[in-house]
């Protein structure tokens, strides 16, 4: 039965509706994106709020320590984001196909796509790293040349997520694309950027000391609050990183093996 009221029609409303639910309910990747970012959050206020509540020293330190935690997870975000959007270029403008008929080999696009993340990331970075200087008299610059071993070991895991993140969507489409936006917080839980790995679950902690973030900003809180300079924590994660870079690079070079299998490269597009 038609449904017209001047003219807008209640039937095509729910056409689209129906097209839409289909759409989601097919995707798995839709609907995890649905839970997961209320999640994430939920989870570290969670913890930063527990760890707060009975710290009442830790807060005349917090703001330096919130700050950088903020600047240097937020280049690991961005090298992992531009890893993808750099390669997500390729496949919004249909352009895949074109790259790989042509003498390029897969290892030397993934190459091009780390270096172009780290670019992005340190044009993006540096002028705000300047501005908090400017606004808040903060220098993470002040860390010295422990900051360019946190900045390198954050670099490579980003490089690693983002990796596995461009292969995955190469293989699985662009209904895929949510993960790129949204891989790199699945591990700000675990990752110690604004309280310690103390704080969590006993059997949380295990998890988050197998990823290298925890052992960076566990590195960075040492040497803020106790002026040490832990070597420990950032040959752990730097050896780490090492494993998730082979493991990244892997990822992406079976992903794209299968997609080619599939007839994928030539077809995906907006």
């Amino acid at each position: 039965m038609s449904m017209d009221i001047l003219g807008f029609s209640f039937n095509r409303v729910g056409a689209m509706l129906l097209r839409h639910w289909f759409l989601l309910s097919g995707s798995w990747v839709r609907l995890i994106d649905l839970v997961y970012w209320p999640a994430v959050q939920m989870i570290m206020w969670g913890f930063l709020s527990r760890f707060l509540a009975g710290q009442t020293s830790y807060i005349a330190q917090a703001f330096g320590l919130l700050l950088a935690g903020m600047i240097l997870w937020d280049s690991l975000f961005r090298v992992q984001l531009s890893v993808a959007i750099s390669f997500l270029e390729e496949m919004w403008s249909r352009n895949l196909g074109n790259l790989f008929v042509s003498p390029l080999r897969p290892s030397e696009f993934a190459a091009s796509l780390l270096v172009m993340g780290v670019t992005r990331t340190l044009l993006g970075m540096v002028p705000v790293s300047l501005m908090a200087w400017w606004f808040f008299d903060f220098s993470i610059y002040s860390m010295g040349l422990a900051l360019a071993g946190f900045f390198a070991s954050l670099t490579m895991f980003g490089w690693a997520i983002g990796l596995a993140v461009s292969g995955l969507v190469m293989r699985q489409g662009l209904g895929a694309e949510n993960i790129a936006w949204a891989a790199a917080f699945l591990f700000l839980p675990i990752s110690a950027v604004y309280y310690p790995v103390s704080v969590l679950p006993g059997w949380l902690q295990m998890v988050a000391w197998c990823f290298p973030p925890a052992y960076v900003f566990e590195g960075v809180r040492a040497l803020l609050v106790d002026g040490t300079f832990r070597a420990d924590l950032m040959l752990g994660a730097l050896g780490l990183n090492a494993l998730y870079m082979a493991l990244g690079f892997l990822a992406f070079m079976a992903l794209f093996e299968s997609a080619r299998r599939r007839g994928q490269l030539l077809g995906q597009g907006e």
